[in-house]
């Protein structure tokens, strides 16, 4: 258990019993993550740090992983309806262009810094979500089936809401351009919050939105070389299966409870953002 997979012929040095556990891992993470509608690539991460994996494989790994997930888990709220595409648009093509232009821009502010703030904002969005969850009228019944989509009112479109939207999606993808993260568990409250659409649709529209941008974010990582591939395999495959079980489950659960879940979700990556920056400083 204890020897590296490359002893089995794989070009990984990363011991089997590692393996082992980030396979069960990134399942666990996938099943959360299509739930709420995150890739969750800031729970893997530290696991891949600790572990010793080098900084600049373990990211280039996990966002390929969270790119994969996400795909899956969108297919699924696609197909139940829950995903918005004017949403994806509105925010969605402003954030892949700020994650290409922050990422050209990686390096100019320090990133310890860039983190930190980024953890302030998610914790400080779980707080409400949090707030608003218990706020809701508990007897609400949740979405059962593909049959019965979320039936919420829709994005309440203004120009200045979408002006507002186009801008944070920008914002949001500079950060996450410039520290490597996709941040949808920033841009998920400010759906909610900007638009007021149903927490079940802002999931699956985020869940669009964090793909196109792992999409784009990976290309780099890969022409540097920097993913384990029999790793990313084992990851990839059980994140997949797990987000798209874990989105089908986003219609079993009532808007309070599905609050909840996401107050606490983002409670947990916030302090995740908040101990990375601080290792970094």
């Amino acid at each position: 258990m204890t020897a590296p997979l490359s002893a089995w012929g794989l070009p990984s040095a990363v011991p089997l019993w590692e393996a082992l556990f980030l396979t069960v891992l990134s399942y666990g993470v996938g099943v959360l993550g299509g739930i709420v509608g995150l890739a969750l690539g800031t729970m893997r991460l530290p696991f891949l740090l600790l572990l010793g994996m080098p900084p600049p494989v373990a990211a280039g790994t996990n966002i390929l992983v969270s790119t994969l997930g996400a795909a899956t888990g969108s297919l699924r709220h696609l197909r139940e309806r829950r995903v918005d595409l004017r949403v994806v648009a509105v925010q969605g093509i402003p954030a892949v262009l700020g994650a290409f232009v922050g990422g050209f821009g990686s390096g100019v502010a320090p990133e310890a810094l860039l983190i930190a703030l980024a953890g302030v904002l998610v914790v400080w969005q779980g707080v409400e979500l949090l707030l608003r969850a218990r706020r809701e009228r508990p007897r609400e019944h949740p979405v059962a089936s593909r049959a019965e989509p979320a039936r919420a009112a829709g994005p309440r479109w203004s120009r200045g809401r979408i002006v507002a939207e186009a801008v944070v999606g920008f914002a949001i993808g500079l950060l996450g351009g410039a520290v490597g993260l996709i941040l949808g568990s920033v841009r998920l409250p400010a759906l909610i919050t900007i638009l007021g659409i149903d927490p079940r649709v802002a999931a699956g529209s985020n869940l669009v939105i964090g793909f196109l941008m792992g999409g784009f974010g990976w290309v780099g990582h890969v022409v540097k070389g920097q993913v384990d591939y029999p790793l990313l395999v084992l990851m990839a495959l059980t994140g997949m299966v797990g987000t798209y079980q874990g989105a089908r489950l986003t219609g079993t659960l009532s808007l309070r409870r599905l609050l909840w879940l996401m107050g606490l979700v983002l409670l947990v990556v916030g302090i995740l953002l908040l101990w990375d920056a601080a290792r970094r400083s």
